[in-house]
């Protein structure tokens, strides 16, 4: 409730504060340069670097270095530097977000006990919202950062662009022209996915692979890290990391496992389901970026890609297994001597399910046609309805918080291919590999490739191995942070719960280092 109302409260003062440059434009009639036709592109065109880049090596008389090259598209566009300390300021922001949600959970057990102490007056039985507890809690959700920080982003345009009058139309235009459609598919996904249904499905075929070991939590575990990723190449990355984080809960993490346990599974889920997507060229967004373009199809992803991450994945499976042993004794432990969980929860018929799939498989078949999937998830909601005794409650805010998260990621990420694009042009085969890892921590592995697939020396026939070598680099660090792959903050959301004070950047990181250099190995080190 606390959050509907701070969500309600918010929306209604942006409304409120957007309305007034509206009302003024309205007054005053649309600026120069507001039609689209007439408006310089925001940001920048690649083109326009390019030929200025050519015109001062030609003055120069030689090539630039990538640092004289990062000046001339800074002094092109003084906005590129603030747009980029913006988007830092915010990946900052995702590391002290557990700190922030300590403080809201402090000052919230301090309000409590002065509503007990009767140092504050109740009205009825409404007890008084602590409206610092709430900020900061608000502060500390990590799919708010990056939509938080759209609101400095903003502004920095409306000052930097022309104010109210032409700035606004920047911004919009630039929000126009961004492409929201994989945030919206992932709310559609995740939703659809985490339905009752589907889970059961999903965990029937877990529970028969996790039969040959026993079925206990190391079996349950290592038959989800290995089967989901792989399942995300067909069914995609987002509806095959909700499946796999609920089921991990369900069957790993209720048994309270230790911290470092934890975090080891969460890096070791993000990473498999990374480079699980790459058995296909249609299910993982980075390799959705760049199939069309480069002429990629499922034999050519399976044969440079596909077999070599099923191999990382296993292999990475086993290294955790072996470190956990004595881990997971305990969790059998704990499993065995858990109280029960009373009768069996009814199962969904199969008719049920399968029109569940249905809707699933809809979804991932016009997942580039928002109009289509958007119906098809109203029916989807209705089909609920009418079978409401074989269903669960339909949960939308985690699906939505996550959409939001990714629809800022996309906003703050299009704005920095100024840099991104000449350092990635400037490497050869291994830093390529190596810089798309690093650089995916700090920005969607998407972004990545759609980028490298806007270079042109990447398109060339004989930059084959720096296509492979990008599009590796990139799917190999997509665990390495929550922003780094799509599906990433749906895990995170589904899993927070078992992480006090929400799941730490740095320790995920930590979780995530092992299997990202088992892939990163099989990727480079196996025959191309």
């Amino acid at each position: 409730m606390r959050f509907t109302r701070l969500l309600s409260s918010s929306i209604f003062l942006a409304c409120a504060v957007l309305a007034i440059p509206g009302i003024e434009l309205a007054a005053a009639g649309a600026p120069h340069g507001a039609d689209s036709h007439d408006m310089e592109p925001f940001p920048l065109e690649q083109e326009t670097y390019v030929a200025a880049e050519a015109e001062a090596a030609a003055e120069l008389g030689r090539d630039l270095t990538l640092i004289e090259t990062l000046k001339l598209r800074a002094n092109e566009d003084p906005f590129n530097v603030v747009a980029t300390a913006i988007f830092f300021l915010a990946i900052g922001h995702t590391f002290v977000a557990g700190s922030l949600m300590k403080r809201a959970h402090k000052y919230e057990h301090e309000h409590q006990a002065k509503i007990k102490a009767g140092l504050i007056k109740t009205h009825g039985e409404k007890h008084p919202v602590s409206f610092k507890a709430t900020l900061f809690h608000f502060l500390g959700e990590v799919e708010a950062i990056f939509g938080l920080w759209l609101i400095p982003l903003m502004g920095a345009i409306l000052f930097m662009k022309g104010g109210l009058g032409e700035g606004w139309h920047v911004f919009t235009y630039y929000i126009d022209n961004s492409n929201y459609v994989e945030p919206m598919v992932v709310v559609v996904l995740m939703a659809i996915a985490s339905s009752r249904p589907i889970v059961q499905s999903a965990q029937r075929n877990v529970t028969l692979i996790a039969g040959l070991g026993g079925r206990t939590p190391a079996a349950y575990w290592f038959a989800i890290l290995t089967i989901a990723p792989l399942l995300g190449s067909f069914i995609t990355e987002p509806a095959a990391m909700t499946i796999a984080a609920i089921l991990l809960g369900q069957q790993f993490y209720k048994f309270n496992p230790s911290p470092t346990h934890k975090y080891a599974t969460l890096g070791l889920l993000f990473v498999n389901i990374s480079v699980g997507g790459t058995l296909t060229h249609f299910a993982a967004p980075p390799v959705l970026m760049v199939a069309g373009t480069w002429g990629w199809d499922m034999p050519f992803m399976f044969t440079h890609y596909g077999w070599k991450a099923t191999i990382g994945i296993v292999i990475s499976n086993l290294v955790y297994y072996a470190m956990f042993r004595k881990s997971f004794a305990q969790l059998k432990s704990k499993a065995a001597s858990a109280p029960d969980e009373g009768p069996p929860e009814h199962y969904a018929p199969l008719w049920v399910a399968g029109v569940h799939a249905a809707f699933l498989a809809w979804t991932i078949v016009v997942l580039h046609h928002p109009t289509l999937f958007i119906g098809g998830f109203l029916f989807f909601l209705a089909f609920t309805m009418a079978t409401d005794h074989h269903q669960s409650q339909i949960q939308l805010k985690g699906p939505i918080l996550v959409g939001f998260f990714l629809a800022g990621l996309v906003t703050h990420g299009g704005l920095q291919g100024w840099w991104i694009s000449p350092v990635l042009s400037s490497l050869t085969e291994l830093p390529l590999f190596v810089g798309a890892t690093l650089l995916t921590a700090f920005n969607d592995n998407a972004a990545i490739t759609f980028l490298a697939s806007q270079v042109p020396a990447f398109s060339e026939p004989e930059a084959a191995m720096l296509r492979y070598s990008v599009v590796a680099g990139a799917v190999t660090g997509g665990g390495l942070t929550v922003i780094a792959n799509a599906p990433n903050p749906a895990g995170q959301s589904i899993l927070s719960k078992y992480f006090e004070g929400g799941v730490a950047p740095l320790k995920l990181a930590l979780g995530a280092v092992i299997p990202t250099v088992i892939l990163a190995l099989c990727f480079m080190l196996l025959p191309y």
